[in-house]
């Protein structure tokens, strides 16, 4: 077979592809590098049941990076819709390597729920109350009425 059959690629995955989520099966076969995390630079968002990453952000965004093969590369593309819905392009990552990874427009990501930290898998953890110092007017006006 030729070399473009054998070609390897590295994909940094962030959302429904991550172990214990709906699309990971689309993995099978795939090798895990290890955990990884971007360079504070994009940010994610929830689409309903997914997660989409997108450019042009201040956050770290939590993930895992993968070794693939071009088959399972390819199944990845479509069950991401690329190159219609999203596009996989070059990450960087905050150990200075570059992956692939699939990123969604920003057209297409308005009215969406930013997830904070960037940690899809933690996007319902809730802080604890010492956590909270920093917190906008509505909660400090929240704990004051509490307190009363």
């Amino acid at each position: 077979m030729g070399a473009a059959v054998d070609r390897r690629f590295r994909l940094f995955v962030y959302g429904t592809f991550l172990p214990g989520e709906p699309d990971h099966d689309f993995l099978d076969g795939a090798e895990l590098i290890g955990p990884a995390t971007t360079k504070p630079q994009y940010k994610l968002v929830e689409l309903t049941a997914a997660a989409a990453l997108l450019d042009r952000g201040d956050t770290a965004v939590v993930g895992e990076v993968y070794d693939l093969d071009v088959k399972t590369l390819a199944a990845c593309d479509v069950k991401r819709e690329h190159p219609v819905l999203f596009q996989r392009r070059a990450v960087e990552l905050s150990d200075g390597t570059v992956a692939h990874a699939y990123f969604l427009s920003h057209e297409q990501s308005r009215g969406r729920r930013r997830v904070r930290g960037g940690d899809w898998l933690n996007r319902f953890t809730c802080k604890r109350p010492g956590e909270l110092q920093g917190a906008g007017p509505f909660v400090s006006w929240a704990r004051s009425r509490h307190r009363r």
